[in-house]
């Protein structure tokens, strides 16, 4: 039996520290996040497919169901 998929995750950002829960897409990318304390715009960090997989506590449903990115 496979595990359900989480489609909330709390962003925070490396600027400020502002957590912020939000729902993820189930199929797409999210490649940019716009802290609601600083404004500053987040984007993925090298090497990971969006903004929920460099700073949410759980990575994007398309990487929780097995894939290697979710684009």
């Amino acid at each position: 039996m496979s595990a359900a998929i989480v489609t909330a995750s709390v962003i925070t950002c490396p600027h400020c520290g502002t957590a912020k829960e939000e729902t993820m897409p189930a199929d797409a990318c999210r490649f940019f996040y716009d802290c609601t304390g600083c404004g500053k715009r987040l984007k993925p960090k090298p090497g990971d497919c969006c903004v929920f997989c460099s700073y949410g506590s759980v990575p994007c449903p398309p990487i929780q169901a097995g894939g290697k990115n979710c684009c």
